[in-house]
């Protein structure tokens, strides 16, 4: 549908017609396409992109240093911008070149040591999982699952028994896996946490990958009581690709935690065989990255934020939720929605019986409509507990609207009939 033709909201919606006539005339995409992957990448609002180009076409005229340095202002915003995001200061905050970027920087800084446990999710992503396989393999630490709950998600009861039994060295928590709609309960999680360490005289230190919950959720790191938390900018912020960024608490920053390939950045060399760390999270950056997309991600921070995240959260959960239903609703055995948990964000789900995912994507694609598949190897306990072997998923955002949930079942239908 093109972004001046009339839309359809649901009954509940956060925005007005015209609040979101409005987010769709600022976003070029919404034109061309029904975007319902932004558990990808969202569409970037124009001013997004336009500051991009802007930063690109100096850096042209007088040169990449030289334009970085005219830029200071705007490249210290985004710390600003970020740590308003999260309710913390910016000097807790690492500019990094991905969700994986950050979150292998905070595991890298974790003094394991052969023996270690780390304690972590089942439903946790995959290149996390990957991660903590790889330390098992080189470092002989122990990774340990808490159980999920009946109905999906951590069970709370087994994170605390677990915690005491094992004394881990890391607590490691995915808020919202990539294959699955579930929504961990992290405030939950936080408190059990926090009771933990009052009582327990070890040391563990806390991860939280927040890739697919920030833009989509409020986030306060106060609250959710990590040491670190790793986020992308690129899907429900809305922000460049190749942009992500980690929170460091004053805790971790104290205690003198750093990754394990530090540069100049992040460190002076003092002496032949000394250096000095940097006192704030710039000891996690690096000292060469991308100044047009750290300017882009702070545009769409900004923005983010300027629109309120409690009113975008409810809204995705709406459309989420009106979509899963919409699914269910289809004349046909076949679907198969596979959500569960205590709650449920902005990742629908679903596998068709004797569909191929490639297929339906890629019908989809051909009329316009942008959706992506997931594989068992993304989720492999989840997939396995669901019996399936794949799934296609749709992320809706609070730009789309009704009539476009509307167009993307009906060509579903069609397409699996």
């Amino acid at each position: 549908m093109s972004s001046d033709q009339k839309i359809i909201l649901p009954a509940g919606s956060s925005f007005s017609v015209e609040e979101v006539q409005k987010f769709r005339n600022e976003t070029k995409g919404c034109s061309r396409v029904v975007h319902l992957n932004n558990a990808g990448a969202g569409l970037m609002p124009d001013i997004v992109t336009q500051a991009q180009l802007d930063h690109i076409a100096l850096e042209a005229e007088i040169g990449g240093y030289e334009a970085s340095a005219l830029q200071a202002d705007a490249v210290k915003e985004f710390y600003t911008q970020t740590a308003l995001l999260l309710n913390c200061s910016p000097r807790n905050i690492a500019f990094t070149a991905s969700a994986t970027d950050a979150y292998t920087r905070a595991l890298s800084s974790i003094p394991f040591e052969s023996g270690d446990v780390i304690l972590t999710d089942k439903d946790d992503f995959v290149s996390n999982q990957i991660q903590f396989l790889s330390l098992q393999k080189r470092l002989g630490v122990k990774v340990v699952h808490i159980n999920n709950s009946p109905g999906g998600g951590v069970d709370l009861q087994d994170l605390g028994e677990k915690l005491k039994k094992y004394h881990p060295r890391l607590l490691a928590i995915t808020h919202i896996p990539t294959n699955s709609g579930l929504v961990q309960p992290v405030d939950e999680i936080a408190e059990i946490f926090s009771n933990y360490l009052k009582e327990s005289n070890h040391t563990t230190w806390y991860i939280l990958d927040a890739c697919q919950s920030a833009g989509q959720m409020k986030l306060d790191v106060q609250k959710l009581r990590c040491h670190f938390l790793s986020m992308t900018c690129r899907k429900f912020l809305r922000g460049p690709r190749g942009t992500g960024a980690l929170y460091i608490s004053d805790e971790a920053l104290d205690a003198g935690l750093e990754p394990m390939f530090i540069d100049m950045r992040g460190a002076t060399w003092t002496e032949h065989n000394t250096y000095k760390q940097q006192p704030d999270a710039i000891r996690y950056e690096d000292w060469e990255f991308a100044y047009s997309t750290v300017i882009g991600t702070k545009a769409a921070i900004e923005y983010c934020r300027n629109i309120g995240e409690e009113r975008i959260e409810q809204q995705v959960r709406l459309l989420s939720q009106i979509l899963r239903q919409k699914l269910q609703e289809i004349e046909t055995d076949r679907i198969r929605v596979l959500d569960r948990g205590p709650a449920l964000g902005g990742l629908v789900t679903f596998t068709v019986k004797n569909g191929n995912p490639q297929t339906i994507v890629s019908e989809l694609l051909k009329r316009k409509i942008n959706v992506v598949p997931s594989y068992r190897e993304f989720g492999i306990f989840d997939f396995d507990e669901k019996g399936v072997s794949w799934a296609v998923r749709a992320s809706p955002h609070y730009y789309n609207t009704l009539d476009e949930l509307d167009v993307f079942v009906d060509s579903l239908s069609e397409i699996i009939r």
